[in-house]
């Protein structure tokens, strides 16, 4: 049922983790919203600011998902007379959209892309210059550790995931809202979001573009595969117990 939390340990235990993630992203979020923005670099004084990446995007999510999750927690660790009815059957439904439609597949396309990118050439996403601004920690914050946090969630507590083509199609529209958005910030400032934008002809342009939003399929269905694989094995676990 939507409204029941199904976790592989004590749920005052993982109400500790869900805090201490939330903490952490509360923390990086705080760390990379007060960097002082060099004039080589005025990506977040330009049209848009922050908000034009990706990257912050999935940041804010990542921490409100987790943010989520604690409350969630919370609201399930009350004595039942005291838990406001109907609110935890929302709050699990809303954290396992969240999770499944947009945590998981822009988490992992965030981590994925920039460091595929990165790998082929730095400078199309990730000039040398702003290893001046960015310290190193706060890049893996930001590219890196997201991808595991969303591993131990995955296998802390069970998600239901949404009809195939209700997720994919939630997925697909929130892809299209950010694809309008990079397309908009170029029209009215003339920049490109991403160095990578500016060296494509039109031809490349729209089949990067297209490539890039495509991607995210894939890793839904990825997800969905892997979250029936271990919790299946859960349940048969707990049942030969």
């Amino acid at each position: 049922m939507a409204g029941t939390v199904r976790s592989v340990i004590n749920p005052k235990l993982c109400m500790l983790i869900h805090v201490t993630v939330f903490a952490w992203y509360v923390f990086v979020l705080h760390t990379n919203c007060s960097l002082e923005i060099s004039e080589r670099h005025p990506g977040f004084r330009t049209y848009g600011g922050r908000w034009k990446y990706l990257t912050f995007i999935n940041l804010v999510l990542q921490t409100v998902f987790f943010g989520l999750c604690a409350v969630t927690d919370v609201v399930h660790l009350l004595p039942s007379t005291r838990a406001p009815r109907g609110i935890p059957q929302v709050l699990v439904t809303a954290r396992d959209a969240c999770f499944t439609v947009l945590a998981v597949p822009v988490g992992t396309f965030v981590c994925g892309s920039f460091w595929s990118l990165y790998a082929y050439n730095r400078e199309l996403v990730y000039p040398k210059y702003i290893d001046e601004i960015i310290p190193l920690w706060l890049n893996h914050a930001l590219h890196s550790v997201v991808f595991p946090l969303l591993l131990l969630q995955m296998f802390l507590q069970h998600h239901q995931y949404p009809s195939r083509p209700k997720g994919i199609l939630s997925l697909a529209l929130f892809a299209s809202l950010y694809l309008a958005w990079v397309l908009w910030v170029r029209h009215i400032s003339g920049i490109w979001v991403y160095p990578i934008l500016a060296h494509l002809s039109l031809v490349g342009l729209i089949v990067f573009l297209a490539i890039a939003s495509v991607s995210m399929v894939p890793i839904y269905l990825l997800g969905e595969k892997l979250s029936l694989v271990i919790w299946s094995k859960a349940g048969d676990q707990k049942m030969k117990k």
